[in-house]
């Protein structure tokens, strides 16, 4: 895999080799993790702990609305407390070269000037911008359930379905920093409508909210509410809807994950998320489906396991970024 590294090195997102330029911190820095439901801030020391961190609803009035919220949770987390470097976790897609931010799931924000923004309210402090998946996998490589993985894919499988890649340990974000969107790889072709554009991605079939909504086409009754947490209690409880919804689920992860590995020769995918929190009722067809399509020598020892971080996850990968580990 040497070849790999050695292209990779002037790739958006990967650190590699004499192209490092980790800012070397002295104690603390502030971390973001921008999403279309909640943002969350901390700060995080240079072990990878979040000493404090906040969390405000992500507001969809406005792209101004979106950003007063940044800084309300950045000005919370930070406490008048000077930090060094910042790192940012964001929705994307992301550009890393242009520092900007157009999240599917935040309409408000087109090429919105994240990193810059972000620069001028913590003036003097180095700024990095990743994808949120790409933070995610990269905060279970560092404190996470991939701390012994050299390549890696992280999914988040939640509201939707995020991932990024961590490859000999740095992350790997591709030309424009997006690469891992493991979401949108098409696992059913004549599938649905999914909000990037394309058919039939992992999203539409795992993300919770999908997951709901297809249930009840099938005729689960459920409070107007419900949301993939009740959706996994009917399955537990044994209503073949739900658990049918779980399996089919599944299997769209797996099988992204079977593609994800089957390029990039990963050893490890962690998932986590909210739909995740389901356990064996999400990681069962998941492992089924490796076990079926997964066939090549060099995935034989593929392994899936659940996340560790939970909600850190994005703000330790943040971190991360701007950390020298």
């Amino acid at each position: 895999m040497k070849e790999l590294h050695d292209g990779a090195t002037n790739v958006p997102g990967v650190v590699t080799g004499s192209d490092r330029m980790w800012w070397t911190v002295t104690d603390r820095v502030l971390a973001l993790d921008v999403g279309g439901t909640k943002i969350a801030a901390g700060i995080v020391d240079r072990d990878g702990q979040v000493v404090r961190a906040v969390r405000v609803p992500t507001p969809t009035a406005s792209a101004d609305a979106t950003w007063q919220a940044v800084v309300t949770a950045a000005e919370q987390a930070l406490r008048g407390e000077e930090v060094a470097a910042v790192g940012i976790a964001c929705a994307g897609p992301v550009d890393v070269v242009a520092g900007t931010a157009s999240p599917i799931n935040v309409p408000e924000w087109r090429e919105f000037p994240l990193r810059d923004r972000v620069a001028d309210l913590v003036p003097g402090s180095r700024v990095e911008l990743a994808g949120d998946g790409v933070c995610m996998a990269l905060g279970e490589h560092w404190r996470g359930a991939g701390r012994d993985s050299r390549f890696m894919v992280g999914l988040v499988v939640s509201t939707g379905v995020g991932g990024g890649l961590v490859f000999g340990g740095r992350p790997y974000g591709g030309r424009s920093g997006n690469a891992g969107h493991v979401g949108h790889v098409v696992v059913e072709p004549d599938g649905l409508p999914c909000t990037c554009g394309g058919r039939g991605c992992a999203e539409t079939v795992a993300g919770g909210p999908r997951m709901v909504a297809w249930a009840r086409s099938l005729g689960w009754q459920a409070p107007a509410h419900a949301d993939a947490a009740h959706l996994a209690a009917a399955a537990l409880a044994g209503e073949e809807i739900p658990r049918t919804a779980f399996e089919r689920a599944g299997r769209g992860v797996g099988l992204a994950i079977a593609a994800t590995a089957a390029v990039c020769d990963l050893d490890l995918a962690v998932v986590g998320g909210g739909v995740a929190q389901a356990g064996d009722l999400l990681f069962d067809p998941i492992a089924r489906t490796l076990d079926e399509h997964a066939g090549l020598s060099y995935l034989a020892g593929l392994r899936v396991v659940p996340a560790e971080l939970g909600g850190q996850a994005g703000l330790v990968g943040a971190a991360a970024l701007v950390v020298d580990r």
